[in-house]
């Protein structure tokens, strides 16, 4: 498989995506870029306070993330929810031959991390409004690949690393 030219690890918000992406960054030699980052000042204070964001929100936060993987010099890993198509679409369009991550998980499995999370601005209580706004990739979208969040971190890693190419899980020549 060859190596992206960039990476977006995908899901609710507590699935992983920023620990998974600098994991991929680095088995990539690429950079990682955390899109909770580039969140405006706004958005932030309104999640803070428990409001969900809606597509008017997220629009520019998209278009900011979509610069970061277009003007990265190096392979740029994001963590980025990008729970609907269109929003993944806008991506694809602002990076071509960008590839996702999706880190699938129930509620069960992902509320108690965000629960357990200190010093994030993303309550736990706006996570069914993330899995109510998830449109799950369908077979069409050929770039995303899907890993399961109920096994060990180091399971979703290697997973993870085996399914964007180019990291050293991924290697066929046994240097592992």
């Amino acid at each position: 498989m060859p190596r992206p030219k960039a990476v977006v690890v995908m899901g609710v918000s507590g699935c992983g995506k920023s620990v998974v992406g600098e994991a991929l960054a680095k088995g990539l030699g690429g950079v990682a870029i955390d899109g909770d980052d580039l969140h405006s000042a706004d958005a932030v204070a309104k999640m803070r306070a428990g409001i969900a964001l809606n597509d008017g929100d997220r629009w520019p936060w998209l278009d900011r993330i979509g610069a970061a993987l277009r003007n990265s010099e190096a392979i740029a890993v994001v963590a980025c929810s990008a729970l609907k198509r269109s929003y993944r679409d806008r991506l694809r369009s602002a990076c071509p031959g960008l590839r996702f991550v999706f880190l699938d998980g129930d509620a069960a499995v992902i509320e108690p991390r965000l629960r357990a999370r200190q010093g994030h601005y993303m309550p736990a209580s706006l996570l069914q409004s993330q899995l109510q706004a998830l449109e799950r990739p369908e077979a069409d979208e050929g770039d995303v690949v899907r890993i399961d969040i109920d096994q060990p971190l180091a399971m979703v890693i290697a997973s993870s690393q085996g399914a964007v190419g180019g990291c050293p899980a991924a290697r066929d020549d046994g240097s592992h």
